[in-house]
């Protein structure tokens, strides 16, 4: 999939059915004094409904249609007939997908599991039909009532990527590398910043059958919770995770300094994020001698109780196999 055909934010206009209008029609058959009124009932309005569909990635099929109408309501006949009610108009998102109200901000639909649905926006309810409104000193009404009017709604549609581990690092430190050697993905790889402009995902083929997904979404810079650079874009991709992976390399000046600072944009952005389990890894670790490492490994552990530090190197395969089994072994902890 290109970057072009990711999308991951999308407006549209939606706008449910008018109810159908009662029938005020009064009895008129030969041999039947005074038939009376057997006008039936409208028939509601379409409903605007959304549904979560495990095989839709991203929103790009929204690309092509932004307004949404469902059916009107059909108006009632004669003999008490009530009208048919609109079809719901059914719109389709991958799993993972938020829809707001555009004005209101008010969440309307959150999918997290396949074949989920929610009525967004009601349909119009349909009018009463003349017969409904007979009584004893009104044996004759020849009024019904219209149907009611649908509702109109701007919605935002935003998708967040559903992931076991989330990598989260600086733009060039090596996320897209670690991702295509654990992982089956192909992502851009280059030695310069912002080579990924979209969130990649790649299933890790772990023993025994079992898998994960792995996410890796762009750089994050200072200031990106603020909407510096990609990462305030691409963040929201990372609440669903249910780790972290901070990827520092080791070519950095300041292991800790980074790793503070990419801590300090999740919280400005989202303070719960800091609650999810996190492990740091040290990229390109084949670039160092063994005191070298062996000495960033003790800074580590000295100045980050509590949070786990693994060294990789993606290019020479070193610890590759070890990040996977530590990655099961949180993710089936508890």
């Amino acid at each position: 999939m290109t970057d072009d055909n990711f999308v991951d934010y999308v407006k549209i206009h939606v706008k449910s059915g008018k109810g159908g209008s009662g029938s005020s029609h009064l009895r008129r058959e030969k041999y039947v004094a005074k038939g009376g009124p057997d006008g039936g009932n409208g028939g509601h309005g379409g409903n605007i409904k959304f549904i979560s569909d495990k095989n839709l990635w991203t929103l790009y099929h929204f690309k092509f249609k932004r307004h949404f109408k469902a059916e009107n309501g059909h108006n009632g006949t004669k003999s008490r007939s009530s009208g048919a009610n609109g079809k719901d108009q059914l719109i389709k998102v991958p799993v993972g997908s938020i829809v707001k109200d555009l004005d209101s901000g008010e969440i309307l639909f959150e999918s997290i599991k396949d074949g989920e649905e929610k009525i967004v926006v009601k349909g119009g309810k349909g009018g009463l039909g003349n017969w409904n409104f007979k009584s004893a000193t009104n044996q004759t009404p020849k009024y019904a009532q219209p149907g009611l009017d649908g509702s109109e709604k701007k919605l935002l549609i935003e998708l967040k990527v559903l992931a076991d581990v989330g990598l989260v690092g600086f733009p060039n430190a090596g996320k897209s590398t670690l991702l295509s050697a654990i992982t089956d993905a192909k992502p851009k790889i280059a030695d310069y910043e912002f080579t990924t402009l979209k969130p990649n995902l790649g299933i890790v083929k772990y023993r025994d059958f079992n898998t994960f997904v792995v996410s890796d979404i762009p750089g994050i810079i200072e200031g990106a919770s603020e909407g510096k650079g990609l990462g305030h874009h691409f963040l929201r991709h990372i609440e669903r995770n249910s780790i972290l992976l901070f990827l520092i390399s080791c070519e950095s000046s300041n292991v800790i300094k980074d790793y503070k600072t990419l801590i300090s944009e999740l919280k400005n952005y989202n303070g719960e994020l800091l609650d999810k389990e996190k492990v740091i890894v040290i990229s390109k670790s084949d670039l160092i001698s063994e005191s070298v490492l062996i000495a960033i490994k003790n800074k580590l552990t000295s100045n980050l109780k509590g949070i786990t530090t693994h060294f990789i190197s993606a290019v020479s395969n070193s610890g590759i196999k070890e990040l996977k089994d530590l990655i099961w072994k949180k993710l089936n902890t508890n």
